[in-house]
């Protein structure tokens, strides 16, 4: 008997992938992480992103990419992404749920605006977005659900009440999607990246005297890299994965093991 081949197993050839917020910050990594995988992509990203950036990188990585703009914060922005998105090249085989939004604030302070916005992107937007793409995926009998979620969806952390309280549902819907779907063959997980060092987790961690303190929870002693969470989702989004399905995989630094 020939040994299966690992290089074929996390190959995304002949595969395409929809990559919410995929115009910066991790989701522009895991664009290029995915195109190098062997998968054509559409990135969604808000207005003013660089599109054409998410476009070079992926065609000098050999394969094609459309970016589309979107509003996930209304009702029909996710619906209208996902809609344009199967278009695009015809099939959407690999789902990565990855945009998100944090309005920080204690909870006697936080309005109810930034609660429904919160809502709307981190919980709302990905259940639209999978509710159109999952029929394409269920006729094929094949497809990959990648709900990128966080940290803070299993343990507290100050000011993040609406951030958190998404994120927990995204981790149950999650849940959900499995025990409805994975009898078609489609695997739905959630990742859930501690800090992670982009700019953005640069501005808000950067300093010492906000950094420190967290840093001394994480066993490993250190943050993120945007690449790290790229590569669990390429792991989630190849057969190499196919008998995980409805898992929240932490990518912590053991800081929930401690």
């Amino acid at each position: 008997m020939t040994a299966p081949n690992w290089i074929d197993r996390f190959s995304l050839k002949g595969k395409t992938a929809l990559v919410t917020g995929g115009t910066s910050g991790i989701g522009f990594v895991a664009v290029q992480v995915l195109a190098d995988a062997g998968a054509d992509i559409v990135a969604a990203g808000a207005p003013g992103h660089a599109h054409q950036d998410v476009i070079g990188a992926v065609a000098a990585l050999g394969r094609r990419a459309v970016v589309l703009t979107a509003d996930l914060a209304t009702p029909d922005g996710p619906v209208n992404l996902a809609r344009e998105a199967l278009g695009a090249f015809g099939r959407i085989d690999i789902l990565v749920n990855n945009a998100g939004v944090s309005r920080c604030a204690p909870l006697l302070q936080a309005t109810i605006e930034d609660w429904d916005a919160t809502m709307a992107v981190n919980l709302r937007a990905p259940f639209l977005i999978a509710k159109e793409i999952a029929p394409q995926m269920i006729a094929r009998r094949a497809g990959k659900i990648i709900n990128v979620s966080s940290q803070t969806s299993v343990v507290a952390l100050t000011d993040h009440g609406a951030y958190m309280a998404s994120k927990a549902g995204l981790n149950a819907l999650t849940k959900v999607m499995t025990l409805e779907w994975a009898q078609h063959n489609i695997q739905a997980n959630a990742i859930c990246p501690t800090v992670v060092l982009t700019p953005m987790g640069q501005r808000v961690w950067g300093a010492p005297e906000k950094g420190a303190p967290m840093l001394a929870k994480i066993p490993l002693g250190r943050f993120g890299e945007p690449v790290e969470v790229a590569d669990a989702i390429l792991f989630l989004a190849s057969s190499a994965s196919d008998l995980i399905c409805g898992e929240t995989l932490m990518l912590d630094g053991g800081y929930t093991a401690a």
